[in-house]
């Protein structure tokens, strides 16, 4: 069964409480589907009068910053070990390459990793408990991970609901035409973000040595 028509079969107050809790848990560095959640929750309350947005919104900001900070105390007190341990469960997400490529994100971006962090998925799941393990001070932390969570939670449900509104409303008159653009267009916006976000973690990886050596001969 789709998530979406999962979500409809459950109280209103559930939906809330199963948004923050999958989105707090994968910010604590469990691999699950909290932007699939997230956006389905925020199209449900589109065309749902019982699931209010800002209350989806509210919770899934909850839970991203909870889920982070709780992550980041598991880091800073499991350390590399920590690291090491998830990497056996999950070596699709806590694979070496995928560690080094958040700590080079880190060691470039530092507090910002976190913000930006939230927008890609890997990254989501990494910042809080990396932070953490890298010691990064507590107070820019919290301000990455406050204002990452907000934006991020608050902007993709605004987004998606809106276009969950504008192809309800487009689909009484344009028939499924409507709905397919709407939903492109809020596509096209989540992944423009995204992009520019890996692009910023992207940028900060280190040219190789064997690169360098080459252009030095």
């Amino acid at each position: 069964m789709h998530i979406q028509e999962w979500l409809e079969t459950i109280p209103a107050v559930s939906v809330y409480a199963l948004v923050a809790a999958v989105i707090g848990l994968e910010s604590l560095g469990i691999p699950l589907p909290g932007e699939i959640v997230l956006i389905s929750a925020a199209l449900l309350a589109a065309g749902h009068d019982g699931i209010n947005p800002w209350m989806v919104g509210a919770c899934a900001s909850a839970g991203a910053i909870i889920g982070d900070s709780i992550g980041y105390a598991i880091g800073r007190k499991g350390g590399r070990p920590l690291l090491a341990k998830l990497g056996g469960k999950f070596p699709k997400h806590f694979g070496e390459s995928q560690i080094a490529m958040a700590e080079r994100s880190f060691e470039k971006w530092g507090m910002w990793a976190v913000f930006f962090g939230r927008f890609v998925a890997l990254l989501r799941i990494f910042a809080g408990p990396l932070a953490g393990v890298l010691h990064m001070p507590y107070w820019k932390f919290l301000i990455a991970n406050v204002l990452g969570g907000i934006v991020w939670a608050g902007g993709t449900t605004a987004v998606i609901y809106s276009v969950g509104v504008v192809a309800e409303a487009w689909l009484k008159r344009f028939s499924y035409l409507g709905l397919v653009v709407a939903v492109l267009i809020g596509i096209a916006s989540m992944l423009i973000v995204k992009n520019r976000a890996k692009k910023a973690a992207a940028s900060a990886a280190p040219v190789p040595e064997s690169a360098t050596a080459v252009a030095t001969d």
